[in-house]
């Protein structure tokens, strides 16, 4: 409830409708450069737009005063409030253009309040739309992640009988087992149909939906294989299949090229921050284990001591008042600089944006040894950020290794290109609302 109460602060919704509208903005007048010949003083002409737009948009929100509406996120009411501001925001920059105070082309003045009008309107809307989903209770989604799982035998009416009896004993049933090869992908009442005839299928299935708790067969029931041959191989069987894979990746690569070029100003100033301060390396290299269970090394900017862990034992961060934290360190991780690094790792293929956060082997066997089921995360690339690392925050302590665990899985679950774009939205909303993970 905290949280919620946070977010609701009209201060808060002030600053986010601003941040996005200049979001916003920024894209109209780069979009106006890549459609024209080169301009003389371009830079200028950025910041002076953008100077008129924060005016504008402070304008329309004091006028019409959007951001009271902080409890009716998605209404038509508050909607229609927030285009209304986008509106006057736009007239008022018309107005300015107008008047010839800014160098923009006549030709073009259209195409720029286009462009914004539109940005303005997707940007502003989406966080509204959003933060009901961004605030859900955090324990409602580890209830939700935390449920045993299980597949029922059969698609026909006692089977499905079975899989509401389950539901209301505490199970998620996943899905439903067919030995007819063409049922397979289809949903019957809302469960989703696999073919399984053998113990091979049956393995196969339990590292695409990341392990189940049971198996349950209705009195009278079709021959299924009730056995699991266990198999040591790590395949690539999750719900995303290889379009989406390829689509995701392709994705990855072009993101993080494009942020290492755009963050490259920020990236070498937090690199001679971090020199400057005590003389000592700029990045922190450590192992972890990523898809295939193969180990390899995620780079960050290192935020604490040289010595923080000379004992050669692991440690985890304990949070902002870790007394390993150098004062570069402690203002990089609270504003998630420390890992901009890692878009090297999405790059090079390490990582995804989007994934389960990568663990050391040393807690990795921890984990194992209370849920073996870590390794089914394996099939997947870890990412830079997770759906886990929302509702479950940094894991100090094994219980909440645990519960992420759990929250990965699920992801794991239920793992699709939309699942994906959900959870790089509310990660972006997260750091703009200043919540902390």
């Amino acid at each position: 409830m905290a949280d919620r109460k946070h977010y609701d602060r009209m201060w808060v919704i002030f600053l986010q409708d601003i941040f996005m509208s200049l979001l916003a903005s920024l894209l109209s007048i780069l979009l106006f450069r890549w459609v024209t010949e080169p301009i003389a003083g371009f830079t200028w002409l950025v910041a002076k737009y953008l100077l008129v737009s924060l005016v504008a948009i402070c304008v329309g929100e004091i006028i019409l005063r959007p951001y009271r509406d902080v409890r009716r996120f998605a209404t038509v009411r508050s909607m229609g409030k927030v285009m209304l501001v986008v509106v006057v925001k736009e007239l008022l920059m018309l107005i300015v253009l107008l008047t010839g105070l800014l160098d923009l082309p006549a030709a073009h003045v259209a195409l720029v309040l286009l462009a914004d009008l539109l940005f303005s309107s997707l940007t502003m809307t989406y966080t509204r739309l959003f933060a009901r989903i961004l605030m859900k209770p955090r324990n409602n989604v580890k209830v939700q992640a935390q449920r045993r799982t299980a597949l029922v035998a059969g698609t026909d009416e006692p089977a499905l009988q079975l899989a509401y009896e389950m539901e209301k004993g505490g199970f998620e049933v996943v899905g439903l087992l067919t030995t007819d090869r063409e049922l397979s992908g289809r949903v019957i009442s809302d469960y989703v149909v696999y073919h399984c005839a053998s113990p091979e299928q049956l393995s196969r299935l339990q590292w695409q939906l990341g392990g189940v708790d049971a198996v349950f067969f209705p009195k009278q029931s079709p021959d299924f294989v009730s056995g699991t041959k266990e198999d040591d191989s790590i395949p690539q069987v999750d719900g995303m299949g290889l379009v989406g894979h390829a689509l995701k990746r392709s994705f990855d690569v072009v993101l993080s090229s494009v942020l290492l070029l755009i963050f490259s100003p920020v990236i070498g100033l937090c690199a001679l921050l971090v020199k400057k301060e005590d003389g000592g390396p700029v990045f922190y290299a450590q192992e972890r284990i990523g898809q295939g269970g193969k180990p390899f090394y995620i780079y960050k900017f290192r935020s604490m001591r040289v010595d923080a862990e000379q004992n050669g034992s692991p440690a985890l961060y304990s949070g902002e008042e870790d007394p390993r934290l150098t004062r570069i360190g402690r203002f990089l991780r609270a504003h998630h600089l420390d890992e901009l690094p890692q878009l090297w790792n999405v790059l090079r293929g390490d990582m995804s944006f989007i994934g389960y956060r990568p663990e050391r082997q040393y807690y990795i066997d921890q984990i194992m040894a209370c849920n073996a089921r870590y390794r089914y995360l394996y099939q997947i690339r870890p990412g830079v950020t997770s759906y886990a690392t929302l509702y479950n925050g940094y894991t100090d302590t094994l219980e909440k290794m645990l519960t992420r665990l759990d929250l990965d899985l699920y992801y794991l679950r239920n793992h699709s290109i939309w699942f994906d774009i959900k959870v790089l939205g509310l990660t972006f909303l997260s750091i703009v609302s200043g919540k902390k993970f």
